[in-house]
């Protein structure tokens, strides 16, 4: 294999989903220059719009608010072609976000124990569901809360572990090539979606 995957090798879309701290964007930007995609970030894309930083929004309007942002901005996201999408922590929460990821793209869930999340994310002020006396026993909840939706939207899960990001962007990278090589290409959906 070259060092460098070919571009189409993977293609279509690929969804990065995940608890925050879990190398979503580190990992979504290795990658889409592994695999000559553009990169996007959804939190990114919400403060770039709104012009003010996700505490902000989630002072003013609330958690419900800030999800009807994430909810609109997700539903261009994924229309887009050949992309690498980091998206929010919660972006798997409703039905319906949930499905947008399955038929329009690879979804990839990066899975990492709490031990990892908190070490990732502890001195991080810019994570409102965070801000707590306890934010390792709310990292908990949220993957109790969340860990069977990321897995039910998956194709792909991959386990972080203490990879460093080359080592960890390299095996992500491999198991979307096994991934698409192992399938019928009429399986592929309209973005090159496959199935587990």
């Amino acid at each position: 294999m070259s060092k460098h995957t070919e571009s189409g090798a993977v293609p279509g879309n690929i969804f990065l989903i995940g608890l925050m701290g879990a190398g979503k964007t580190s990992v979504g930007r290795f990658i889409a220059k592994r695999l000559n995609k553009a990169f996007y970030d959804c939190d990114q894309e919400i403060e770039r719009r709104t012009g003010v930083k996700i505490p902000v929004i989630f002072e003013i309007e609330g958690e419900p608010g800030f999800r009807a942002r994430e909810m609109a901005i997700l539903r261009e996201l994924v229309e887009l072609h050949d992309i690498v999408l980091a998206t929010g922590g919660g972006a798997v929460l409703t039905e319906n976000s949930r499905r947008l990821l399955k038929q329009n793209g690879t979804v990839v869930y990066l899975h990492a124990t709490i031990d990892e999340l908190w070490r990732r994310t502890r001195h991080d002020r810019n994570r409102p569901l965070l801000q707590t006396t306890d934010s390792r026993t709310t990292l908990r909840q949220l993957l109790e809360q969340r860990d069977p939706l990321y897995r039910e939207t998956a194709h792909i899960i991959i386990e972080t572990g203490d990879q460093n990001l080359a080592a960890l962007g390299r095996a992500l990278e491999q198991r979307l090539q096994n991934h698409f090589h192992n399938i019928p290409p009429a399986a592929h959906g309209k973005n090159a979606a496959g199935q587990r």
